[in-house]
């Protein structure tokens, strides 16, 4: 049982549902990105998810692009993120796992990457581009050495795909509440309830939702349909807001406590 099996563990016999904290590595700085994650664990977010700067995020809408461009411009890889997260390990006891694409994993070789993110302390990996029957060699390889691989389901996926999917997935789902790409929406899906509700009947993963959630008032609504609310887009905006503040790491931290709700 892994950090991010584990908080899911103390969640549930707490009756608290997780936040999970989504940042690009490297935006505006590795040394940022170190400090915010601290800070963050401070401010009472569950789990971490650091975006692998890509040049093609498929997933990801206009305000994580152009964070991952920035990162991209100053030479932020993938490795560099891996020793970033074996240095915040000797800080912070949270679960942070890394939202990547498969090319900078497929560049390293699958068995190195999955070695050096588990020495690095790295609990888990989301692969937007590896579907899981695809990913299934990948995914089986992860999830034996302790490296949780976190799966998508998405409003039109298939009974058939959500049982597979279950069965494939280890620390959490991650439910993409709406069609398209993250970024920040005025109004969660209208059909989340029924989606999930239908989901669970077919799984006993934890329940996450990402992707439009944004503003405390959607952390509250999420949180009472699903095990867990994931928040992006509307921090990393955050972080562009104050990209030249000093005090950037403590209002983007305050920011994080509001959605949260402390």
């Amino acid at each position: 049982m892994n950090r991010i099996e584990k908080k899911f563990k103390e969640l549930k016999k707490s009756k608290q549902k997780a936040f999970i904290a989504f940042i690009t590595a490297g935006y505006p700085s590795l040394n940022i990105t170190e400090k915010l994650v601290v800070e963050f664990e401070r401010s009472g977010v569950d789990i971490i998810e650091l975006g692998v700067p890509f040049s093609d995020p498929m997933a990801d809408g206009p305000i994580i692009q152009e964070a991952s461009c920035e990162a991209l411009k100053k030479n932020i890889r993938l490795v560099d993120i891996l020793s970033l997260v074996k240095k915040l390990r000797k800080r912070v006891n949270i679960p942070i796992i890394l939202m990547t694409y498969y090319n900078p994993i497929f560049s390293l070789g699958d068995n190195k990457f999955i070695s050096m993110a588990v020495e690095s302390g790295v609990d888990g990996v989301i692969i937007p581009d590896l579907p899981a029957d695809e990913g299934k060699d990948f995914i089986l390889k992860a999830n034996k050495s302790g490296l949780n691989n976190i799966c998508f389901i998405s409003p039109t996926t298939s009974l058939r795909r959500i049982k597979f999917i279950s069965a494939l997935a280890r620390g959490f789902i991650y439910y993409v509440s709406l069609a398209g790409v993250t970024g920040i929406r005025k109004a969660i899906a209208s059909n989340l309830k029924q989606n999930i509700k239908r989901i669970k009947r077919y799984t006993d993963k934890p329940l996450c939702v990402g992707f439009g959630v944004s503003s405390s008032e959607q952390v509250r609504e999420v949180g009472r349909i699903a095990d867990g609310v994931i928040v992006g887009s509307a921090i990393v905006a955050k972080i562009r807001e104050n990209i030249n503040n000093p005090s950037l790491v403590k209002r983007v931290s305050e920011f994080v406590r509001g959605l949260k709700g402390r």
